[in-house]
């Protein structure tokens, strides 16, 4: 089992940027997919971004594509988001989550993952 730990989140402006991490402990993160994922309030939880446990392997949601990067060290057992250009419709409480997956493999839907941190809110002011 896994235990995830999410930080970075803020309240930023809109054009701001900021880095999530997701910080991993209790087994080995490398042979782990991770997701984020975010929920406004009144709003369904939804897919942001995925990697591969290898790295090789990474999904956007179209919302965020060319403004979001994910990342991981697996040396560090952490995942991260790096939010360019941040807009208000960005705000929500991102969660990162994780499961055991083949190297290439990401997921997007939320039931495929069984680990998930508490979330850290991210504000986005206009």
């Amino acid at each position: 089992q896994v235990q995830l730990e999410e930080s970075g989140g803020g309240t930023v402006q809109a054009g701001d940027s900021l880095r999530l991490s997701c910080a991993a402990s209790g087994r080995t993160f490398s042979s782990y997919v991770a997701g984020w994922f975010r929920q406004a309030p009144g709003k369904e939880r939804e897919f942001v971004a995925a990697i591969s446990w290898s790295g090789l392997s990474i999904y956007y949601a179209d919302s965020v594509k060319g403004r979001f990067t994910i990342s991981r060290d697996n040396a560090k057992n952490t995942v991260y988001l790096q939010m360019n250009s941040l807009k208000p419709e960005d705000t929500a409480v991102y969660y990162c989550a994780a499961d055991v997956a083949p190297r290439l493999i990401v997921r997007t839907a939320i039931y495929e993952y069984d680990y998930w941190g508490q979330g850290t809110q991210v504000t986005v002011s206009s």
